[in-house]
């Protein structure tokens, strides 16, 4: 009876370690994207739009593309990745 539940229990084991585990893991890592999202940081939507952040809510962030510097707002999860951060101003002594 255990030889028969053996290979069922050990597939049940790789596919956790071979689809569940890296799931999560880039669950956390696009989570914890958003949550450093900050203003003037170059993003590309998840439909290929680049533009620069200007304003961020809870739910919300609206960007600024194109020569035209059109602005648009989209739902934080439509951003696909952020491109570069804001640098931060070199502080003086």
């Amino acid at each position: 009876m255990i030889s028969l539940l053996f290979p069922f229990v050990l597939m049940i084991g790789l596919m956790y370690l071979m689809v569940f585990r890296p799931e999560n893991k880039r669950k956390k890592q696009y989570q914890s994207m958003l949550d450093s999202l900050s203003v003037n940081d170059e993003i590309m939507t998840r439909g290929g739009i680049l533009g620069k952040v200007i304003n961020i809510s809870d739910e919300y962030v609206i960007i600024e593309s194109g020569p035209d510097r059109v602005r648009l707002k989209f739902t934080r999860t439509a951003i696909g990745d952020v491109l570069t951060k804001k640098e931060e101003p070199a502080k003086e002594n």
